[in-house]
């Protein structure tokens, strides 16, 4: 009798155990795939409005007209990549710079 509680026992424990550790594993693999999917809606945003950025330039360049750009939003990007983005790239995203003349500009566009 003793020894039918001690396996029933043991059997249940382990099985308990089981789920726990699965369901631990299980929530960080969600975790991460989170935040990869913030990252890289994040990182899209970014480059979307740097593209925009860079045709509002190339068109006031060409034109030789004046241009202005939402830069709130620009910030707001920033921040978004900023709260998503693993330490490293937080930093660099966060780096200020010297700002590129005109002429390296247009040599950086035509790379």
């Amino acid at each position: 009798m003793l020894e039918s509680l001690i396996t029933t026992v043991a059997g249940a424990a382990s099985a308990t155990v089981g789920v726990l550790v699965g369901g631990l594993v299980t929530r960080r693999g969600q975790d991460r795939q989170w935040s990869r999917d913030q990252q890289l809606l994040a990182y899209q945003e970014l480059l979307s409005h740097y593209a925009r950025f860079t045709m509002v330039l190339k068109r006031a360049h060409a034109d030789r007209s004046g241009w202005d750009y939402d830069w709130a939003e620009w910030s707001a990007v920033l921040t978004r990549v900023g709260l998503v983005a693993p330490a490293e790239v937080a930093r660099e995203v966060d780096t200020v710079r010297t700002p590129l003349g005109e002429a390296e500009f247009l040599a950086a566009g035509r790379r």
